[in-house]
């Protein structure tokens, strides 16, 4: 019995390491595309009805899909997930080979093609906000930020947000959904995007007014900041999920 206990215990500090390893393997993708003119409801009914199950049928995750509200570029943008690197590339090599896929595309591209343009960001989970997966909150909006750091501060940004700023957002109202790092074209670490929920847009906008005012916020900024700003630029965009969005 000891010896049997001694084993079931080592298997499961074995089996704990395998799953935490693997987790820490796990990567993501960011993929906008900018729909052909007035060829955007037929493309999000493509991925209703086809891609998203097609992506499944690879091992792909579909973690959510969203439209900007103010959506003057056709944007669609969604979000995937991959078990590691490679899979990321032999899935997607197997989804653009398979005939399915292939004759979805083609019949939907009958009377012109869907896309004029794709930009693709991979990135992986923040260390300080590992991704949990979907949720069962229902949020009116989600708003898309993307911080571009100072040469070599992205590290400080992140502990910035570790220690100071996920806890205001929560305090102001403000829901964390998830934190990514973005890798450059080179794989190395290049920005910080994550995806906030709120009720509105409006509502949004009110969080963050009182939250630039909080004088815990104003003593974290200027503590961080002491030797030089963070962030060189940070943009915005609200966006409504898709009906058939997991991330809803």
């Amino acid at each position: 019995m000891k010896y049997m206990t001694i084993v079931f215990f080592t298997l499961s500090i074995i089996s704990g390491s395998f799953a935490q390893q693997s987790k820490s393997e796990e990567v993501f993708e960011m993929r906008v595309y900018f729909a052909a003119p007035g060829k955007l409801n037929s493309l999000i009914k493509r991925f209703q009805d086809h891609t998203t199950a097609l992506f499944e049928k690879q091992g792909i995750v579909n973690v959510g899909y969203w439209v900007p509200i103010n959506n003057t570029e056709n944007k669609l943008i969604y979000i995937l997930k991959y078990p590691n690197l490679q899979a990321k590339t032999d899935m997607w090599k197997a989804f653009l080979a398979d005939p399915e896929w292939n004759a979805v595309r083609a019949a939907s591209e009958a009377n012109g093609k869907l896309i004029d343009k794709i930009e693709s960001t991979t990135l992986t989970a923040a260390s300080f906000f590992p991704y949990i997966g979907e949720t069962e909150k229902n949020r009116g909006v989600f708003e898309l930020r993307i911080y571009d750091p100072e040469v070599g501060k992205l590290g400080d940004l992140c502990k910035r947000f570790e220690d100071h700023t996920v806890a205001l957002f929560n305090k102001h109202g403000m829901e964390n959904v998830a934190y990514w790092i973005a890798k450059d074209a080179d794989g190395k670490d290049a920005k910080l995007i994550y995806i906030l929920g709120h009720k509105s847009e409006e509502a949004g906008k009110a969080s963050f007014d009182t939250f630039r005012t909080d004088e815990a916020w104003i003593k974290a900024r200027t503590a961080s900041e002491a030797n030089g700003r963070l962030a060189t630029s940070v943009s915005s965009t609200y966006m409504k999920a898709l009906p058939f969005s997991k991330t809803n």
